[in-house]
């Protein structure tokens, strides 16, 4: 039996309404530091760089290679929210006010946004609609995705520079072996989200062993 070869995102969801329309993703829900990004991409018909799919699908070099073409020939608009947004607000509400940032960075205002997932941001200055698994189904989507993820990447491995000992510039704040050794050896950062379980856990145990 033949493997049936996998699909890739296109522009279908694109094309069934009003132009233009972005592709909203995010990058950094899950791990224990640093801050969620998300990116907005109104992609140009006449101009799409070739190769673009699910960030997760790409190599580090692909999605830089991708990014720079994106940059020339795409509308990109990124937001962010901080670790003391993610902890105040919950990582899902910090993760949509990143991509209504995102998409208020557009230079061009978009007739609609279609957004990664089920759960649609609150407050968009436009229509929306959501696609389950649009990184990869949808083209702006998947191109967003890849935005997001350079982006932050790019955040995490500054940031490694300045709080070394964590192994953020390979684990980008995911809870690998190497970031717990760092957190056991070095204690707990500006970067880290308090809110998150394993971090909120040490943070106790220090407060009951210093009271």
């Amino acid at each position: 039996m033949t493997k049936t070869a996998r699909s890739r995102p296109d522009l279908a969801f694109e094309t069934q309404g009003p132009a233009p329309v972005c592709g909203v993703d995010e990058a950094g829900r899950g791990p224990w530091a640093g801050p969620v990004v998300a990116a907005a991409v109104i992609l140009d018909p006449a101009r799409i760089p070739d190769g673009i799919d699910d960030s997760k699908r790409l190599t580090g070099a692909r999605r830089e290679a991708l990014l720079a073409d994106l940059t020339r020939n795409a509308v990109i608009g990124i937001g962010r929210a901080e670790v003391a947004e993610i902890d105040a607000l919950n990582i899902l509400q910090a993760s949509h006010l990143a991509m209504r940032r995102a998409i208020l960075a557009l230079r061009l205002r978009p007739a609609m946004a279609l957004i990664d997932g089920n759960r649609a941001p609150s407050g968009l200055e436009c229509p929306c609609r959501t696609v389950v698994g649009g990184d990869a189904r949808c083209l702006s989507i998947a191109a967003a995705s890849i935005v997001a993820k350079v982006t932050r990447d790019r955040i995490m491995v500054a940031l490694s520079q300045q709080f070394p000992g964590y192994g953020w510039a390979s684990n980008m704040g995911y809870g690998t072996k190497a970031h717990s050794d760092g957190l056991a050896r070095l204690g707990v950062t500006p970067h880290h989200r308090r809110s998150f379980k394993p971090i909120h856990k040490i943070l106790c145990e220090a407060d009951y062993l210093n009271p």
